[in-house]
């Protein structure tokens, strides 16, 4: 009987796969499209994904949750941002199994910066945590307070994590107390996070939306409230960047 895959040798063949398909030309694109440092390999998403798939064959008959973030703790200590993508696609794919015990380990990867760009962060939480709050709903009172976190990837998980959440009814009086709380966290990852959720939000109940951002006005960062508003009409969105404009 073979034995079963350990995290640690997938992590080997995951990383020789990435090497031999490195692009340093692209690798430098890449590194010059984040507006803080990361390291690429220079791969294109198409190809991070289908070896993420190609690894979860490898092993989806044998592992369990546990070993998935086992591979996940080590591929995000990984300073390439396509390794750290590797680890957290496979682990996704467990998702039907989460466990409580994720929250806190995601939350460790988050605030030592293991998951230390906006790629990174939306790909595991828009996915993972998201589906991991619809299993586990009583995280989302615990998941609020990642809001007023110093660390900028806490913040911004907070938000993403609702992205797929956010056009159920149910999760809109989650999704509107964490935007609010954000307001005053004056960087772009999060205000572009947080207008990217209230846009989300705003596919479910679009009067609630428009409600919540003239009731908060002058509050709203600029850049959340233009996300938040593009799928309005131009008329609309005119009239709301006047509305919500400091008197």
């Amino acid at each position: 009987m073979p034995e079963k895959p350990r995290p640690r040798d997938i992590a080997q063949a995951a990383r020789r796969a990435l090497r031999a398909k490195a692009d340093p030309v692209k690798a430098r694109g890449a590194e010059r499209y984040f507006k803080h440092s990361i390291k690429s390999y220079g791969l294109a998403a198409a190809d991070v994904h289908a070896l993420a798939a190609e690894l979860y064959g490898r092993v989806k008959a044998d592992w369990t949750v546990d070993d998935a973030i086992e591979l996940c703790d080590i591929l995000v200590r990984d300073p390439e941002l396509e390794a750290k993508a590797i680890g957290t696609l496979v682990l996704n794919r467990f998702k039907r199994s989460f466990t409580p015990a994720l929250f806190a380990r995601a939350k460790a990867w988050l605030a030592a910066d293991r998951l230390d760009n906006w790629a990174s962060v939306d790909t595991f939480c828009a996915e993972g945590l998201g589906a991991f709050l619809e299993r586990y709903p009583a995280y989302v009172e615990r998941i609020k307070s990642w809001a007023g976190h110093p660390n900028r990837w806490v913040k911004r998980a907070s938000l993403v994590s609702f992205i797929k959440l956010a056009r159920k009814p149910e999760f809109l009086p989650a999704v509107y107390a964490i935007s609010a709380s954000v307001f005053t966290a004056d960087d772009d990852l999060v205000e572009k996070a947080n207008g990217w959720l209230l846009r989300e939000a705003g596919k479910a109940d679009a009067v609630r939306l428009e409600k919540f951002l003239l009731k908060h006005g002058p509050a709203i960062p600029r850049t959340t409230l233009r996300y938040a508003i593009e799928r309005f009409p131009e008329d609309k969105r005119k009239a709301i960047m006047l509305k919500t404009r400091f008197k």
